[in-house]
């Protein structure tokens, strides 16, 4: 099995927003995202919920780092630029080497709803896939009743494929989901809106 160089860690900047790779100390700032944000985020993501630990928060940060540099989970914090609030994460994960795809997640911190931010982060991730990773298909899975969800896909560009059944694991039940596909020429043709509306 052949081994590539490790990519360089990038900061993605647009607008508000500033993305690089988890970094050990941002900790603090997740776990104070995350226990801040049970009530709505932890209805979609199972991982979010009220027992969350500051050991959690680290052991996701060492998961990325090391996912990262075997070249298989790209994961980036989002932060306010002005004020440097950790605002979510978002990242691409489940890499297909052969057939150059990869998943698509992210999650906002609850105040910090309803400000077209994941959209925002979403393309820069995806863009950053495309470009630097070879990607030529990205997937975005969520729940089917998950509109908010559903709405960022469709702000980044990506189309409504199919309700695949029993295509997530969560709870310990399984569920259907609602599957996007974005290519390069979506990510490009996609319409942002301006930043004062985000």
């Amino acid at each position: 099995m052949s081994t590539e160089p490790a990519l360089p860690a990038p900061e993605l900047v647009e607008g508000p927003l500033r993305l690089r790779p988890w970094q050990t100390q941002d900790a603090e700032d997740l776990f104070d995202a995350v226990r801040s944000s049970v009530a709505h985020v932890g209805r979609w993501l199972p991982w979010c919920h009220a027992d969350y630990q500051l050991g959690d928060a680290n052991a996701w940060i060492s998961h990325c780092q090391d996912g990262w540099s075997r070249g298989e989970h790209f994961a980036f914090p989002i932060f306010d630029r002005r004020t440097g609030e950790l605002l979510g994460g978002v990242g691409l994960n489940q890499r297909n080497r052969q057939h150059r795809s990869a998943n698509l997640g992210y999650w906002i911190r609850q105040s910090r709803h309803g400000e077209g931010i994941a959209a925002r982060a979403a393309s820069l991730v995806a863009r950053f896939g495309f470009e630097q990773l070879g990607l030529i298909r990205i997937e975005i899975i969520t729940m089917p009743d998950n509109h908010a969800s559903r709405r960022t896909a469709e702000k980044t560009g990506a189309r409504f494929e199919a309700i695949a059944r029993q295509r997530l694991w969560a709870n310990g039940l399984a569920h259907d989901a609602a599957v996007y596909g974005l290519t390069p020429a979506d990510l490009r043709g996609a319409r942002h809106e301006p930043a004062h509306s985000l």
